[in-house]
């Protein structure tokens, strides 16, 4: 079962939109850590050869675990392309690991799970 703490952080994730917004009842180093893994996702998200006019938005959902490796990655909302979805699993994959989660946000099985919209362009 999810703690209370990590529900809320959960719910704040699925809430928000990039970038990250501070909310007052979650500790700062939960807020650091979520907006380095956006950051993280969505820089490798973009590309130099991206075509302007491809772009499209995914909501992708990442599994992280206690070391900050990514277990999984799933697209929770497609952009209607599959090369754009693709592309933002490819850049969950390539901007981990990640930082070790803090600890107020892992599971009983030592993940937690972020959900956020993540703005990708397509490859030429």
């Amino acid at each position: 079962m999810l703690s209370r703490l990590s529900r809320a952080c959960l719910s704040l994730i699925l809430l928000s939109v990039v970038p990250v917004r501070a909310q007052p009842d979650v500790p700062p180093t939960v807020r650091r850590w979520i907006a380095t893994v956006v950051t993280r996702v969505g820089e490798a998200g973009r590309a130099s050869t991206a075509i302007p006019d491809r772009t499209g938005r995914v909501e992708i959902r990442l599994r992280i675990t206690a070391d900050g490796s990514l277990r999984d990655a799933t697209i929770e909302r497609s952009s209607g392309s599959a090369q754009i979805d693709a592309r933002a699993l490819a850049a969950a994959r390539a901007a981990s690991p990640f930082g070790p989660p803090p600890p107020a946000v892992l599971t009983e099985d030592g993940t937690t799970e972020l959900s956020f919209p993540l703005d990708v362009s397509a490859r030429r």
